[in-house]
């Protein structure tokens, strides 16, 4: 069949394989074409602008109009940042970090300044005061990212890799195009961070360049607020906010983090889940014992923690844990009517993805990241593959992650799941059983709660909701409205504290690989990203 050209937005948004997207909005299949699919294709892009969303918002037509004049020297000070590491235990590169967002943030007068408890890792703090405002904007981005293994990735992690392509679709490395040169905008940039999370620092700071460049006023002060351990769970930011609540009072705190819908489409979170993880360890004999000798007699801990395991969930992935769904907060009918208005992506995803079925059907992805989840995270018992061994282990573990939506507590979550266990005969402790304790009882586990999260969820039907929504898409065009996230964000954190609401403002690509090896972002996103900072920043 000869490949054709359609429209991604706004007649059908979907997945269209082996696609290009350009500034316009558009994507055309690439591939080798008749003379006559070629007329038809070129015809078509004639008029595609003409049915393309018009980006109306002044900044972000500056935002545009300024980037295509910068875009090496945008990237190198991408490149810059990248290239620093930036795992949260690591102090020493952490406050390398903080430093050069310092020297970003000063080159563009925003008076920064480093703000701490102690034992945590620097919030960079910086402002723009508008005289006459009656509102605050507070912008959050972390600059801390995942733990990695080198070894995994296609180039080195904090080398900043330019390709043509994705890796798993054999990108190639490029040099880096001269000054005045432009990017093609499907090159991505690998490096841990590009996409979660410093990918929208660089787009504010660039932002701001445009719109002064531009003469554009600022109607309200702005904030921005850049965590160095969000990816370490946040621990500290909740109480350095409230040691500083006037330093960091807002009227709203957009936060920039997370990646697009799957279509490419911007989108607007109003939500997310928090995470509560749980350590569960079953025992066995005192030492490994031989699987001749001893077994059918002696127990095994890793049999006995799948079983366990199993009488969590049922077929269809529902959570058999008593009370686990009582405490959620229903969703209202803006929100439902915002998830029946999202494109379609289920079967897209299950296709790239390799999957012959999902959990949790009929129910769509959408639907089913607005309520919370158990989560195997990974198993351990004794060794496997060339390095296993005949025996019966001692002991098996696994972690699991709560993903908690509004109105649910981690605590109680994770004791409800304690409760779990011990209905199935088990003796719990919360630290490692004492010989006596293992003799005395047939089944026994240790059950460690971590730092237990909390969802949250902004409605998406006030004013400033509304205002919100408008400002994008004045800018990116229509926006896919998501009640909540799948992933976690620090929303709570935010809001107890200071009394102020959320709302997540993505700019990264969804195939990024974040907290993965090869974290990338698509350089299209980064140039969006400027955009839609723009004309937040002015809202």
């Amino acid at each position: 069949m000869e490949p054709t050209a359609e429209l991604l937005w706004p007649v059908r948004p979907r997945f269209i394989a082996g696609v290009r997207q350009t500034e316009l909005g558009f994507v055309c299949i690439l591939g080798e074409m008749s003379h006559m699919t070629r007329y038809l294709l070129a015809s078509l892009i004639c008029l595609l602008p003409a049915v393309g969303f018009a980006q109306t918002n002044p900044a972000a037509q500056a935002a545009r109009a300024w980037r295509q004049q910068h875009e090496r020297a945008i990237v190198d000070e991408f490149v810059a940042l990248l290239s620093i590491p930036n795992i949260a235990r690591d102090r020493e590169n952490i406050q390398r970090n903080a430093d050069a967002i310092v020297v970003m943030m000063e080159k563009r007068g925003l008076a920064p300044r480093l703000v701490s408890v102690p034992g945590g890792n620097p919030i960079v703090f910086g402002e723009i005061r508008t005289p006459g405002a009656t509102r605050t904007i507070a912008f959050y981005a972390h600059y801390d990212g995942q733990p990695l293994d080198p070894k995994e990735w296609a180039s080195p992690p904090f080398e900043p890799t330019l390709r043509d392509r994705p890796v798993e679709d054999g990108g190639r490395v490029m040099p880096l195009p001269p000054s005045g040169g432009t990017f093609d905008p499907e090159w991505r940039l690998y490096a841990r961070g590009a996409a979660d999370d410093k990918a929208p620092i660089v787009a504010l700071m660039a932002a701001i360049d445009a719109i002064r460049s531009a003469g554009i006023a600022f109607k309200a002060n702005v904030k921005f607020a850049f965590e160095g351990e969000e990816e370490a769970g946040s621990v500290n930011l909740e109480k350095t906010l409230a040691a500083h609540k006037d330093l960091f009072a807002a009227d709203l705190w957009l936060m920039c983090d997370a990646p697009l819908y799957q279509t490419r489409q911007q989108s607007i979170v109003f939500g997310a889940r928090g995470v509560t993880p749980v350590d569960i360890t079953v025992y066995g004999p005192r030492v490994e014992l031989h699987s001749g000798h001893y077994g059918n007699w002696a127990p095994n801990p890793a049999m006995s923690l799948a079983r366990l395991l199993a009488s969590m969930k049922d077929d269809n992935g529902r959570v058999l844990v008593d009370h686990f769904y009582d405490d959620v907060e229903p969703l209202g009918p803006v929100e439902k009517r915002a998830l029946a208005e999202a494109p379609p992506i289920d079967a897209e995803l299950m296709r790239q993805l390799w999957l012959g079925s999902t959990d949790g059907g009929p129910r769509t992805l959408n639907e089913l990241i607005t309520v919370p989840s158990l989560n195997i995270r990974g198993m351990a018992s004794s060794r496997t593959g060339a390095q296993a061994s005949n025996v019966i282990p001692a002991s098996a573990t696994v972690t699991m992650d709560i993903r908690m939506v509004k109105g649910m507590d981690g605590r109680k979550a994770g004791q409800q799941i304690a409760d779990h266990i011990r209905k199935q005969g088990f003796y719990v402790v919360d630290r490692e059983p004492t010989a006596d304790e293992r003799r005395a009882h047939a089944k026994v586990a240790k059950v460690v709660i971590g730092q237990p999260g909390v969802g949250s969820r902004t409605p998406m039907d006030l004013p400033i909701s509304q205002e919100v929504i408008r400002t994008v898409e004045s800018a990116r065009g229509r926006a896919v409205k998501l009640p909540t996230m799948g992933g976690g964000l620090p929303l709570e954190a935010i809001e107890r504290p200071l009394g102020t609401g959320t709302i997540v403002i993505p700019i990264g690509n969804h195939d990024n690989n974040q907290h993965s090896f090869d974290e990338n972002l698509r350089i299209q996103n980064l140039w969006d990203g400027i955009e839609l900072m723009a004309a937040l920043l002015v809202m």
